[in-house]
């Protein structure tokens, strides 16, 4: 019983696990300035880049905190600049 609580509580306390490497963020970057229209919720972003769901959702609040990414309404993630948020 120990060892699994201190495995519980090493994986959830590991940044590791779903930080965002900078790679990650570049290619997120790079998709949307491809594609100035793109708009993806978490699922559809999850499976675009196949990642893991924890992963997904770090790096796009992360481009979102930059200001890099916007949620609309609906909770899809566009460009910043692209959308008033009213979808």
């Amino acid at each position: 019983m120990p060892a699994t609580h201190s495995t519980v509580a090493s994986a959830a306390g590991s940044p590791c696990a779903s930080s965002p490497s900078p790679a990650l963020l570049t290619r997120i970057r790079s998709e949307y300035m491809e594609m100035p229209g793109l708009r993806l919720t978490l699922l559809q972003a999850r499976r675009l880049w196949t990642i893991d769901a924890l992963t997904c959702a770090s790096a796009l609040a992360a481009l979102e905190t930059a200001g890099f990414l916007a949620r609309t309404r609906d909770g899809a993630y566009v460009l910043a600049n692209s959308e008033r948020l009213s979808a």
